[in-house]
């Protein structure tokens, strides 16, 4: 699938989850295990056509953790998430 088929419906918003650095700001080397739980990052891909959703295309935002439906675009993990689902955005 590529990225320019999704177009979310109403209220959901297509997140590309972002890979987390096993390596953290101080140079400790995290293991596997650590971060063994899926990312609840992610850059905004696209929008549905609600008002209330808040964020824009080529956000970041922080997600619930098990929230969304996974689809797979190329090499690329993504999520169809509902905009409430979306706690915050990294700035």
């Amino acid at each position: 699938m590529q990225k320019e088929n999704i177009k979310p419906l109403g209220e959901n918003v297509l997140v590309k989850l972002v890979k987390v650095s096993p390596k953290t700001k101080s140079g400790i080397f995290l293991p596997e295990t650590a971060s063994a739980d899926r990312p609840q990052e992610g850059k905004v891909l696209a929008i549905g056509a609600s008002e209330k959703i808040q964020v824009k295309k080529g956000q970041t935002v922080i997600f619930a953790k098990y929230s969304g439906t996974e689809i797979k675009m190329g090499s690329d993990e993504c999520l169809i998430l509902k905009a409430e689902d979306i706690l915050a955005v990294v700035e």
